[in-house]
């Protein structure tokens, strides 16, 4: 069971990842343009010793300190991001963890988890653990760009997609359109457990 030290430790560490990331970059650009920490600090308005700590990641720059980083680099500031960003190519989630999602419609005895998500990509891939332990009358229907695919892993259930209905037991799979609408039709036996995969593309805004 997780405690609210470990879950604090675990996102510490988290936090750490992109400060060390962040502060590898910092120095990779320094060393690049042959300033001396002192210089660099100089040029973004610093402390040498602050610059320092966030270069060896421990220190965690604001917003305002990487901006006037990247003035004095002449670089983005996305750039201090990018091989974060490339390394994050793994999720890892324990048994039982998982992101848990409130989908339109998600109500007690449903729940869909997200067990991880693409980083920095052209696209969208959303996998999910969807769990449904309670009867219900009314179900929601969904409907999105992209693709879907189901695989069934506990109980059985009518699924519809567009003006079709497919039964689904322990091992079945269904791929769609997830642009056409579709949804749970019949819970048939509960508990049902199933693993959901949305790919869709990702908009620039």
């Amino acid at each position: 069971m997780k405690t609210p030290h470990s879950e604090s430790s675990e996102q510490s560490g988290q936090n750490n990842k992109l400060e060390l990331a962040i502060g590898r970059e910092i120095r990779s650009f320094r060393k690049k343009m042959d300033l001396t920490i002192a210089e660099l600090a100089k040029l973004a308005g610093l402390s040498a010793g602050m610059l320092s700590k966030i270069e060896n990641g421990n220190a965690s720059p604001s917003l305002a300190t990487l901006q006037s980083l990247s003035q004095a680099l002449n670089i983005p500031v996305t750039a201090f991001f990018r091989k974060f960003e490339e390394e994050r190519d793994a999720s890892y989630v324990r048994a039982g963890q998982g992101l848990v999602i409130e989908r339109r419609g998600t109500r007690a005895g449903h729940q869909y988890r997200l067990l991880g998500h693409s980083v920095g990509k052209s696209i969208n891939v959303e996998p999910y653990l969807i769990e449904l332990s309670e009867k219900s009358e009314v179900f929601p229907l969904f409907q999105h760009p992209g693709m879907e695919f189901i695989y069934m892993l506990e109980g059985k259930m009518l699924y519809m997609h567009g003006n079709r209905s497919y039964p689904l037991l322990p091992g079945d799979s269904l791929f769609f359109d997830a642009d056409a609408p579709h949804g749970p039709e019949e819970l048939n036996e509960l508990p049902i457990k199933f693993l959901s995969i949305i790919v869709s593309p990702r908009f620039s805004e």
